[in-house]
C-alpha cells in the first residue's frame, strides 16, 4: 500500500502543469467577468429607455451624450477638483483616525469597553443627521463638507480594525509569547499582519461610504461641487444630466474599488 501511494505521489509531482490559455483569451475572459454584467445592464437600460419613454428614465445613449456635453462645456470638470479635494481630505482623516482608534480598541480591552457602544451607535446613525450641527458650527465652509465625509467613512474603519485585531487566532499569540516577543513586537509582527485582510476590507467599505458622504454633503448642505450640480439639475427636471453625473460617480466608485482591490491582493497574497 505504501509503495502504491508513493508511486502515485511521484507521478502527480512529476506530471506536467496544465497548459495555460493564450493571453488574448485570458484578457477576454477577465473583461467578461469584470464588465459583462455592466454591459448587459446598459443594454437593458437602453431598451427600457426607448420602450417606456419615461421622463425620469432616459435611454443610456442620451445619458452618455449628456455626460459628453457636460465635459465639453466644462460644466462638470470645474466642480471635480473641489469635490475630490474635500473627499481626499475627509477620507484621509477618516483612515488615520479610524486605524489609530481601531487599533487601540483592538489591543486594549479598557479602550474597547469605553468606546465600543458609542462607535457602534454612531455607525448605525445616519451621518447626515449631524449636518445641521456642523452647519451651525462651521457654516457653509469646506470644514463642513470635510466633516461629513469624515463621519461617513471613519466608523466602519474603526469597527473592522478593532474586530480584526481582537479576533486574531490565539495560537499565533501563544507562539509569539513562547518566543519571548514583547507586546509591541506581538502587535506589529503577528497581530497587525494577521488582521490586515479585514482591515483592508474596512478601508474598501470606507471609500464607498465617503463618496456617498461627499455627494450628500454637497447636495443638502453646501450646494456646491458635484452634489450641488446634481441638486441644480434635479430642480430643472434635467434627468439626463442627473443620470449622467450619477453614471460618472458610479464609474469613479468602481475605479476606486478596483484600485483598493488590487492593493488588497498585493498585500494579502500570502493569505491561504
Amino acid at each position: 500500500m505504501t509503495s502504491t501511494l508513493d508511486t502515485r505521489a511521484v507521478s502527480l509531482k512529476d506530471a506536467p502543469p496544465a497548459p495555460q490559455k493564450p493571453l488574448p483569451q485570458r484578457l477576454l475572459r477577465s473583461f467578461i467577468v469584470n464588465w459583462g454584467s455592466l454591459i448587459v445592464l446598459g443594454v437593458i437600460w437602453e431598451i427600457l429607455g426607448h420602450t417606456l419613454k419615461l421622463q425620469w428614465l432616459p435611454p443610456l445613449s442620451a445619458v452618455v451624450k449628456e455626460l459628453w456635453r457636460l465635459f465639453a462645456t466644462n460644466e462638470l470638470p470645474q466642480h471635480l477638483l473641489s469635490s475630490f479635494t474635500m473627499l481626499g481630505i475627509g477620507l484621509g482623516l477618516a483612515i488615520i483616525v479610524g486605524l489609530v482608534v481601531g487599533t487601540l480598541m483592538g489591543v486594549f480591552s479598557t479602550v474597547y469597553t469605553a468606546l465600543d457602544v458609542y462607535v457602534n451607535a454612531l455607525f448605525v446613525t445616519p451621518s447626515l443627521i449631524f449636518a445641521p450641527i456642523l452647519f451651525a458650527v462651521f457654516g457653509l465652509s469646506d470644514i463642513t463638507r470635510i466633516s461629513v465625509v469624515f463621519l461617513y467613512g471613519v466608523f466602519v474603519i474603526i469597527i473592522n480594525t478593532a474586530t480584526a485585531i481582537r479576533n486574531v487566532e490565539r495560537p499565533l499569540l501563544d507562539m509569539a509569547a513562547s518566543y519571548g516577543a514583547s507586546r509591541w513586537q506581538t502587535v506589529m509582527r503577528v497581530v497587525i499582519p494577521s488582521a490586515f485582510p479585514m482591515i483592508l476590507a474596512g478601508l474598501r467599505l470606507s471609500v464607498g461610504r465617503s463618496v456617498k458622504g461627499m455627494i450628500n454633503g454637497e447636495m443638502f448642505i453646501a450646494l456646491v461641487g458635484i452634489g450641488g450640480l446634481v441638486s441644480s439639475f434635479s430642480k430643472q427636471y434635467n434627468f439626463s444630466a442627473v443620470w449622467a453625473i450619477s453614471l460618472f460617480i458610479m464609474l469613479i466608485a468602481i475605479l476606486l474599488n478596483q484600485i483598493i482591490g488590487q492593493i488588497e491582493k498585493r498585500f494579502t497574497s500570502w493569505v491561504g
